[in-house]
């Protein structure tokens, strides 16, 4: 059952960090689209790994330190709109998946592309 809680607290978490991104006044964080695609929030609800990705010519280093300084904000504002016990410290890490499946679909389109040929 704790599983189940758990993984309806992750999905909380990304659905909140997800709006509260936008309210961040960070430039860094402002001139890239950021998405928050998953969030893991440890048992005891200490600590959150909040993966992240950005869309377009943003440098990642450079968002992941921009996020990491408004990680207050965003931490306070999770206490205020979830009623949980903790609120967990947040520890924010790039995700390249989108850009991974955007590079295989483009792989298997040139290998289509090349039967057809």
């Amino acid at each position: 059952m704790a599983g189940y809680r758990r993984g309806r607290i992750n999905e909380e978490v990304v659905r909140e960090l997800a709006s509260i991104v936008r309210e961040v006044k960070d430039p860094r964080v402002q001139k890239a689209i950021v998405s928050i695609t998953a969030a893991d929030v440890t048992a005891d609800m200490k600590y959150a790994k909040i993966y992240f990705s950005c869309i377009g010519n943003a440098d990642k280093a450079e968002v992941k330190k921009g996020l990491e300084s408004a990680s207050g904000f965003m931490r306070k504002q999770i206490a205020v709109r979830l009623n949980l016990r903790q609120t967990p410290e947040l520890k924010f890490i790039p995700d390249d998946s989108i850009e991974y499946g955007a590079n295989i679909n483009r792989l298997l389109k040139q290998v289509e592309d090349d039967l057809h040929d």
